[in-house]
């Protein structure tokens, strides 16, 4: 919306408004003039970005660009938010995340910014007989207490409830989530635990504890498997839409059954897909309310966990700034609590600078950047109500297809669920491995030198269904046997970087093959000469032009001087005697476990 100055005149009012026709001409001019003779539609797919498999970023979103009414803050379909006034009496719920017995550390976050807690008790995380000396200190009708105990849940909530009563705390006064959910147990093990136990907490909240609920819709199994954020909500809704068929099946409404849920999704560093999401998600569960005869119960209640699978191991201090990105999403999503993982949470035993630093970045996007004063920021961009439109879709559609293959628990049995989880991670695995989708101090830029990051071992997570995939997989593979290598023979594999010409003709190649070798844990020599490098493998670094006059005579030289393989950054191209060519593209991975082999790196 253009604001007129004070006298009316708008300083573009004599020049005719362009048309989306023009800009898309202009585009398919530019494009022309770099060798690419497309049509205006297909200009327009060339300047397109796959954001994952059916959803599509555009270059260009107008008003055009159409999407359903998202409605208002706190009325149904819910996209703006699930609450009237949002989050801007006091932010969102900082929610951290505990796995040990550790007193100190909760009380420790209770004092400097945490609001609720969430505790994995059981056999993988809190000894059940430690619940009560973990919640010392802490105040019940204050801070809201979310369980996580997988087929442990009723004696885990017995316990809770125990504690609360001994503490002399109201009913009503009791806040938080038991953490019921026996089908993401499913996904999480391969194994499954009756519901019955689960369907008689949930009818003791409903009647008993109006502020405590006793199910948790957890859609990260689906997400570490390598999900996309399509399949993400369909496996959310289908679990929903199970346990709403549990629950009224129990004797309770429909709008009781609602008021039991809680819905959990990751939050990752694609800052607008992760907004999308959160606002698609709620969209889609106000549809099913509504389908049940209970749309006034259909605002999701959201808890945002930022992306296990964007966490990396090596370089950990660049996750703080993933963290932040996914944090900010989800609050501009309109989450309604949020759990920071610490940078260190892949290496062990998060510690207490962690956590804190965790807790902060909520902290300062609420106090300080002021994120939660604005309800639904994102809200009227052509670009985010759009792509929550199509996300929305592709969520329903997937949903569907768990349907009609019998639910979301014989989606999961039948390993259809897992197939599909499996072809998306395939997809990404590749532009991963091509660094198409690069990761910041892994596959670029990555830090052979770095001091390593040692913690505490953490409990071992359950397994034992879907897998648990991370994006630096297949690089810390690489490092790992770098690493190996470093320890038996006091030095790791080396390669020399030839650089031909002046610095302007090789300094990018040369630059780009230092850091594709280095992601393999390979250190790339620049000085000296070949023979005292102590490499065994050479790449040469130039510009095209430089390689057609130099290439062939300088391969000659290094195989002379004891050459066993030679690489070339840059496309294929005739030069005699070069081995494998290196370029922005090209499968690094694949690459990168070749020359390992060959250099004898087990």
């Amino acid at each position: 919306m253009t604001v007129l100055p004070d006298d009316g005149l708008a300083l573009a009012a004599e020049f005719p408004d362009a048309t989306h026709e023009q800009w898309q001409h202009l585009v398919t001019g530019v494009l022309r003039k770099s060798g690419k003779e497309l049509s205006d539609d297909a200009a327009l797919d060339a300047l397109s970005t796959v954001l994952e498999p059916g959803l599509r970023t555009r270059p260009l979103y107008t008003a055009r660009d159409t999407a359903p009414e998202p409605g208002l803050p706190g009325f149904a379909p819910f996209v703006r938010g699930g609450r009237p006034e949002g989050a801007t009496a006091s932010g969102w719920d900082v929610r951290q995340r505990h796995t040990v017995a550790d007193n100190g550390a909760v009380l420790a976050d209770l004092e400097n910014g945490v609001t609720s807690l969430w505790l994995a008790v059981g056999a993988n995380g809190i000894p059940l007989a430690s619940l009560a000396h973990v919640l010392d200190g802490v105040y019940l009708d204050l801070a809201p207490i979310i369980l996580d105990a997988a087929d442990e849940v009723a004696p885990a909530a017995s316990e809770l409830l125990r504690l609360s009563t001994e503490r002399g705390i109201a009913p009503q006064s009791v806040r938080g989530n038991l953490g019921a959910d026996p089908l993401g147990h499913r996904a999480r093990t391969g194994r499954s635990f009756g519901i019955t136990p689960v369907t008689d907490l949930a009818r003791r909240c409903a009647e008993t504890y109006p502020g405590l609920r006793a199910l948790t819709v957890d859609a990260l199994p689906y997400h570490e498997a390598g999900g996309s954020a399509a399949q993400e909500l369909g496996c959310s809704l289908a679990t929903g839409v199970a346990y709403l068929r549990e629950l009224t099946g129990a004797g309770l409404s429909a709008e009781q059954a609602c008021g039991q849920l809680e819905f959990r999704y990751a939050a990752t560093a694609d800052q607008f897909l992760t907004v999308a999401k959160f606002r698609a998600a709620r969209r889609l569960w106000a549809r099913v309310a509504e389908v049940c005869g209970a749309p006034g119960a259909g605002a999701q209640v959201q808890h945002a966990v930022t992306s296990p699978v964007m966490m990396t191991r090596r370089d950990p201090w660049v996750n703080m700034l993933r963290t932040t990105v996914a944090t900010l999403a989800a609050g501009v999503g309109g989450a309604d609590a949020v759990t920071v993982l610490p940078f260190d949470v892949e290496l062990g035993l998060p510690d207490a600078f962690a956590r804190r630093i965790a807790r902060n970045t909520s902290t300062i996007l609420i106090e300080e950047s002021h994120l939660a004063r604005v309800i639904d920021p994102g809200g009227g961009s052509w670009y985010v109500e759009r792509l929550t439109d199509e996300l929305a879709l592709a969520g329903w559609e997937f949903f569907q297809r768990i349907e009609q293959a019998g639910g979301q628990e014989a989606a999961l049995e039948s390993g259809m669920i897992g197939e599909r989880l499996a072809e998306t991670w395939s997809v990404r695995s590749a532009k991963l491995a091509k660094r198409r989708e690069p990761i910041t101090g892994v596959s670029e830029f990555p830090h052979l030198t770095e001091k390593p990051v040692v913690r505490e071992p953490a409990p071992t997570p359950p397994s034992g269904g879907l897998p648990r995939v991370r994006r630096d997989e297949a690089y810390e593979a690489l490092r790992a046997r770098s690493d190996a290598h470093l320890a038996a023979t006091g030095a790791r594999p080396r390669i020399y970087l030839a650089a031909l010409g002046p610095a302007a003709a090789h300094t990018a190649r040369l630059t780009f093959a230092s850091n594709l070798f280095q992601a393999g844990g390979i250190e790339p020599v620049t000085r000296g000469s070949f023979a005292e490098s102590g490499a065994r493998a050479v790449c040469l670094c130039s510009s095209d032009a430089l390689y057609e006059e130099q290439a062939a005579a300088v391969v000659g030289e290094l195989r002379a001087a004891g050459a066993e393989e030679v690489f070339l950054a840059g496309r294929p191209g005739p030069y005699e005697g070069v081995d494998t060519y290196v370029f922005a593209g090209c499968d690094a991975v694949a690459v990168l476990s070749a020359t390992l082999d060959r250099m004898g790196v087990s």
